[in-house]
């Protein structure tokens, strides 16, 4: 995996943050900081709101600063799938199920590729996760509890909550405003962490900066790293992942920051050579990143392609009707630039669901007019000439395609939905990439979500939950579930029973 090391200073943004940090031993910054608190939460997202939610009921004195102006990070945009065994939804529907099922669930999704120490953590406690949010009011769209998407799980076991993620913000906002009114928490909008404050190895607080360019220090005895991942970085995507960040989806305010500050303190990062794509979606143009025009039908067990899908090459890489989306999104992972393009003819445009979600048969005429990631051609050569691709393997690839359904032999690629040969022009091509919402690099942790150094040895004072840890619970695969529900946990865990009040 490409390795990034960046000094805390680059964080620095201000003259008088770097005054801050680098000029007073941290005995004498100790002395004169007027603000002491149990611990500082940076990041007011899915895991850091529980994280200050559960510490101020300990009844400390907790800090929650936040870079955007407003609270809730990617719940604003999450679906929010949650997955949880043992779950009082499922105790209603008479659903068996434990946290060794669903464990074991998880790490057949991944091929035991997702961390068993981070995935066990989650599975033992995200049912008391989710009955916390049951009991303040969470309601499920029908149907629900499911098997999921991407791969399916053995159980029904996936909640998916009445508008999606905004629900879940709904419910945790007034307990951080009650917190605050009982003067437990302070939350600081607009709020930047620019450094660590150390003490012979071990993080004993913040240097923060708000958006007037204030900078100031503050002494805990315990930080959290809940900001984030860096999808709104494309340099650091690209150095941490291998592939250009296609399409800037994720939330606009994670630069990375948290990656970089457990560096600086000694930690390292991991996981972002198991990087899995999203299929997918029709950029605007070639410039990277670039804006979404478009997306594919995602369910194609629900709405079986009528195409075929090809790489850089021409070549066809995976069955377009396979079951498992995570099946299809590992094969993308491993196309170049997870690029791909999907190529039908006149009949497959006439009588097939489209390729596009939503999109309309004029829309479509529009895009093959003059879009350049809509290609039209009057032969399959001509097709591979004008898309990029070699015309003598795209050739070759749809030949053996038509010849499979006329001979009615196996498809080369296990595919079984053929309802027609592509072989009547004009030819289409849709360039796609396939896109994330999640960074998947991420601080290594332990048992205690303590943030490690490459020797594995504990970072003091220093914690970290979220996708600042990556997705480890994530493996090499989407596995339902495995983004919000254990950012949830962890930041549950932490503050209610992980982080160490006593600590000097």
């Amino acid at each position: 995996m490409p390795r990034i090391d960046l000094g805390k200073r680059r964080l620095l943004t201000s003259a008088a943050a770097m005054a801050a940090s680098g000029v007073l031993p941290t005995w004498r910054r100790q002395a004169l900081a007027a603000d002491r608190y149990d611990a500082v939460i940076v990041g007011g997202g899915t895991a850091g709101m529980p994280a200050a939610i559960f510490a101020a009921e300990r009844g400390r004195r907790v800090l929650l600063v936040e870079k955007a102006p407003l609270l809730g990070g990617t719940l604003d945009r999450s679906g929010a799938q949650t997955t949880a065994a043992g779950t009082v939804f499922q105790k209603k529907l008479g659903i068996k199920d434990t946290w060794q099922d669903h464990y074991n669930d998880i790490m057949r999704i991944t091929r035991n590729t997702a961390e068993p120490i981070l995935t066990k953590l989650w599975t033992q406690n995200a049912a008391d996760s989710l009955n916390w949010l049951a009991g303040l009011g969470l309601k499920l769209v029908d149907g629900s509890p499911t098997t999921g998407g991407h791969e399916p799980l053995l159980i029904r076991r996936a909640h998916h909550p009445v508008d999606r993620a905004r629900q879940v913000f709904r419910l945790m906002e007034p307990l951080v405003k009650k917190a605050e009114a009982a003067g437990k928490l302070e939350v600081l909008l607009g709020t930047k962490a620019v450094d660590l404050i150390m003490d012979d190895g071990a993080v004993v607080g913040l240097v923060i900066e708000d958006d007037t360019g204030a900078v100031r220090d503050v002494m805990a005895k315990n930080v959290v790293l809940t900001s984030g991942g860096c999808m709104a970085n494309p340099r650091m995507f690209q150095e941490l992942h291998g592939v250009p960040l296609h399409c800037m989806l994720g939330y606009p305010f994670n630069h990375g920051d948290g990656l970089i500050l457990g560096q600086a303190a000694g930690g390292f990062l991991k996981g972002g050579d198991t990087y899995c794509p999203l299929l997918s979606h029709v950029l605007d143009d070639d410039q990277v990143p670039s804006k979404s025009i478009g997306a594919m039908i995602p369910e194609t067990h629900e709405h079986p392609p009528w195409e075929v899908w090809v790489n850089t090459s021409g070549e066809r890489f995976v069955a377009e009707d396979h079951p498992s989306k995570a099946h299809q999104e590992r094969a993308l992972g491993r196309q170049t630039a997870h690029r791909f393009w999907a190529v039908f003819d006149q009949e497959v445009l006439e009588r097939s669901p489209p390729v596009m979600s939503g999109w309309t048969r004029a829309k479509y005429d529009e895009a093959f007019a003059g879009h350049p990631m809509f290609t039209k051609a009057s032969s399959i050569h001509e097709l591979g000439a004008r898309a990029g691709l070699n015309p003598h393997v795209l050739g070759a690839s749809l030949a053996d395609y038509n010849r499979g359904i006329a001979e009615g032999r196996t498809d080369i690629c296990g595919r079984e939905h053929r309802p027609v040969p592509i072989a009547r022009p004009p030819f289409y091509a849709i360039q796609l990439h396939g896109y994330g919402l999640m960074s998947w690099a991420g601080l290594a942790a332990d048992q205690n979500l303590q943030v490690l150094r490459r020797d594995r040895t504990p970072i003091k004072g220093l914690y970290a939950a979220g996708e600042v840890l990556g997705r480890g619970t994530f493996g090499d695969s989407y596995t339902n579930g495995s983004g919000v529900t254990p950012a949830l946990t962890f930041g549950r865990l932490l503050g209610q029973r992980i982080l160490n009040f006593e600590a000097a």
